[in-house]
């Protein structure tokens, strides 16, 4: 069999890689392993699936940590805006929500995914699932093909490599790409989790006492071992049974893994800011009011309402007051320790957990050896890689998938240039 364009994995990147290569007149052939298309998609943003995020470029770019700025030629060439234009013009139809972030009106990542797969097949690609590949068949410094599992041999003189991260494995993405890449020459960057839960050692983990206890709006900061903050993220988090996880965890967490790395065996330290548009003093009087106010309930009822019900008999031991105190008995300097707790609550986490159980996989091909404008390899003609395989990541919310979707539109119209 012998086409113009491969395309390995049918995710995000690789979906979008099919379309945009088969728009400029390529014959290409869609390959994956498994048995569906767009499988991680289909999970994403809850199962609503995220698709992009409206923020300005610049903002955009802020928003992926992990080598973001390497995105510039790429979403010049397929940005947020043409993506939502992508979808509208298929009959999807975006609805912005809270921080930017873009859902299909639906709710449904189903949507998304049948509008692609739809689109992919609209276009003439051939599709080919359940088809492990084995190798990326490379000939005089230039790609040839694939050869497949089964030993079926295909012939292309251009190859996409979208095969996805090591994170989330239940949806293919199993690190296959690597080895092909390594293979090429491409050197990859070590892999870490990102977007990851934190664990901890914490005796009020361990106890499971604070379980299920969610905080909106906090603040949480991280924090190196000379005392100096390392970075903070505003939003909502959960404690867990193994330590603490949600949106504002998540976000911290790659900042934590590398802390980690360059600690072994020391405990990275982390704030939580329950309070962040409040000042300790005036937090302080506040509460102090709220006490006054009922001069006869006991310190711990009166809290109720103002800190998490959960947290309060744990602030107040730190804080080294009687839960049954009231407002006459209130020792001043242990209730200010009280409002210093609540700005800055600490937790001193040991670690995330595992790659597979990340959300996102940090690491990848080396950036300097890919083109930014065309995503072609430098050292193979003919090879190009889009997606999660690179070493680009950013947060939740929208922003590796607009990454794999850019990435893939550009390596997918270069991939078809390169055979006119």
């Amino acid at each position: 069999m012998n086409v113009e364009v491969i395309v390995i994995g049918g995710g995000s990147a690789g979906l979008m890689a099919s379309i945009a290569a088969s728009e400029q007149g390529a014959s290409v052939l869609l390959v994956d392993k498994s048995d569906k298309l767009g499988r991680k998609l289909g999970i994403s943003g809850g199962g609503r699936c995220n698709v992009t995020n409206a923020k300005e470029i610049d903002e955009l770019i802020k928003h992926i940590p992990g080598n973001g700025r390497f995105l510039h030629s790429a979403l010049a060439h397929f940005g947020n805006r043409d993506i939502v234009n992508f979808f509208e013009n298929l009959g999807i139809r975006l609805k912005e929500e809270d921080r930017g972030r873009m859902f299909p009106v639906t709710d449904k990542a189903k949507t998304v995914v049948d509008a692609l797969v739809n689109q992919v097949k609209r276009q003439g690609v051939v599709i080919k699932v359940n088809s492990p590949v084995a190798e990326v068949l490379y000939k005089d410094g230039k790609t040839s093909g694939i050869r497949l599992q089964s030993g079926e041999i295909i012939h292309a003189s251009a190859v996409i490599i979208a095969t996805g991260g090591k994170s989330v494995p239940h949806t293919g993405s199993t690190g296959d790409g690597y080895p092909w890449a390594e293979k090429a020459g491409h050197t990859i960057t070590e892999l870490f989790p990102t977007e990851v839960p934190l664990t901890s050692k914490e005796s009020f983990i361990r106890s499971k006492e604070l379980q299920g206890l969610s905080l909106r709006n906090i603040t949480l900061s991280v924090w190196n071992p000379k005392g100096k903050k390392v970075i903070e993220h505003e939003g909502d988090m959960i404690f867990t049974h193994f330590g603490i996880s949600g949106p504002a965890v998540l976000r911290c967490s790659q900042f934590v893994v590398k802390l980690i790395k360059q600690t072994p065996g020391q405990a990275v330290a982390l704030t939580i800011d329950m309070f962040p548009d409040k000042s300790v003093d005036g937090l302080y009087a506040e509460t102090m009011q709220l006490a006054k106010n009922e001069q006869k309930k006991i310190i711990k009822n009166v809290l109720k309402g103002y800190l998490p019900e959960k947290l309060i008999p744990l602030l107040l031991l730190r804080a080294e007051l009687d839960e049954n105190t009231t407002y006459d008995h209130i020792p001043k300097q242990a209730w200010m320790d009280l409002c210093k707790l609540a700005k800055a609550f600490p937790i001193h986490v040991s670690g995330s957990l595992s790659i597979e159980e990340a959300f996102v996989t940090g690491g990848g091909v080396n950036l300097k050896e890919i083109d930014p404008k065309t995503m072609q390899s430098k050292l193979i003609e003919g090879l190009f890689f889009c997606g999660e395989i690179l070493d680009v990541h950013g947060y939740t919310g929208g922003y590796n998938i607009t990454a794999a979707f850019s990435t893939g539109y550009t390596a997918g119209k270069h991939a078809a240039l390169i055979q006119q």
